[in-house]
């Protein structure tokens, strides 16, 4: 199994008790408190862990990209996948992702991952994804149009890699008179594509259709097994075998010398899981965006108590935001140990889901600098050999 480091690039920067009176992190949160100086700083620390990782052994690092909010200001996914084609060497780039619906110009999308491909020797992994629907109110784009414009940004980009320019493309969503683009991606005929998904059946159809790895984020174990069945259900439709290498999955870990110090790290994914997910449902969810059958995932994308509690435990919360930090890790959202324990956690995502790509948010909030270098180390040394023999 392939192990990829992530990092969404907090900025944890200002006092909690500012953050909690606004109703959301996310787009209603001023950004006079955004501090500049600090930011230069984390930027540049950011890519320092990105590169240790590349040195540490992990098969790709993962990238993505956020709008208007703290808790992500990486806010230009094919900008940083360029910086590290240029400053990494082996490990693969994988941008998951370009967020296709809020798109104006698909042919520079396009031109841009194809430019980092070249960059960085042919190793980027181009992920594509719908969004959250705060990135709709970011973007000012209809929700209602979200699918729509997400595959045919996604068919025009795949027409710029595959047919030779100048053609001409009229869609729905998209009109251009010459499409001719001078800059192609190293890979042959272009680069993997990937996507996530969270709750949607359709998405996991269309993926599976074409063969692109897929990619459940941060849901209950069971959750991502129904959603690897509608992935190979759409894969059966076009006569497609599904492997281990088409199958993902992303959860939070840290390591560190003691369990201690690694639980102690850990802890700051909550942040990840609580504040910067709370918000007025139809800032996430706004109406149109999603299906009725999308809709219903959700209510089961959460942990639920047993048929019998135990008597005197209470039953455990819906949400990720209301769950504690020994709840999420009870449930796999979150593993924090010594290497040897964590090696063994992952072995177990590998035989309960058969997935053969593991991605770790391994860094998040206020995790500082040392322990997130420890623990890439950490992970090379020992997690990363021994996961490779799964």
């Amino acid at each position: 199994m392939k192990l990829y480091y992530f990092s969404e690039m907090p900025h944890h920067e200002y006092p909690d008790a500012e953050g909690d009176k606004y109703p959301s992190l996310r787009l209603a949160f001023p950004n006079r408190f955004f501090d500049r100086e600090k930011a230069a700083s984390n930027y540049q620390r950011y890519l320092t862990e990105y590169e240790l990782a590349d040195q540490a052994g992990f098969d790709g690092l993962m990238i993505n990209e956020h709008h208007s909010t703290p808790s992500c200001v990486n806010v230009g996914a094919n900008m940083t996948a360029a910086v590290l084609a240029r400053t990494t060497k082996r490990a693969k780039l994988l941008l998951l992702g370009n967020i296709l619906p809020i798109e104006d110009n698909p042919v520079r999308m396009a031109e841009q991952i194809a430019m980092a491909d070249l960059i960085s020797g042919g190793r980027v992994l181009s992920g594509f994804v719908r969004g959250v629907g705060v990135e709709q109110w970011w973007a000012n784009a209809n929700p209602v149009h979200n699918r729509e414009r997400f595959e045919e940004c996604h068919d025009l980009i795949m027409k710029c890699w595959t047919e030779p320019g100048p053609f001409r493309w009229e869609g729905k969503h998209y009109h251009f008179r010459h499409v001719n683009p001078w800059c192609l991606p190293l890979q042959k005929p272009h680069p993997p594509i990937w996507t996530p998904g969270t709750a949607s059946p359709e998405t996991a159809v269309w993926a599976g259709r074409r063969g692109y790895t897929y990619v459940p984020f941060l849901v209950p174990f069971d959750v991502a097994r129904e959603l690897f069945d509608y992935y190979r259900q759409g894969a059966a439709e076009v006569g497609r075998t599904v492997t281990p290498d088409n199958l993902g999955f992303l959860i939070c870990a840290v390591t560190a010398d003691t369990k201690a110090k690694a639980m102690e790290a850990g802890r700051h994914f909550v942040w990840r899981m609580g504040p910067t997910l709370r918000g007025p449902v139809e800032w996430f969810q706004p109406v149109g965006m999603r299906s009725r059958a999308g809709k219903k995932v959700p209510a089961e994308a959460r942990p639920r108590p047993p048929p019998r509690q135990p008597r005197g435990r209470p039953p455990r919360p819906r949400s990720l935001a209301q769950m504690s930090f020994e709840e999420l890790v009870e449930e796999h959202f979150i593993i924090a140990g010594e290497p040897g324990e964590v090696a063994d956690t992952f072995a177990h995502v590998h035989e309960q889901l058969g997935v053969g790509h593991l991605l770790l948010e391994a860094q998040e909030s206020r995790m500082d600098h040392a322990t997130t270098m420890r623990s890439i180390e950490l992970m090379g040394a020992s997690v990363i050999p021994a996961t490779a023999k799964l």
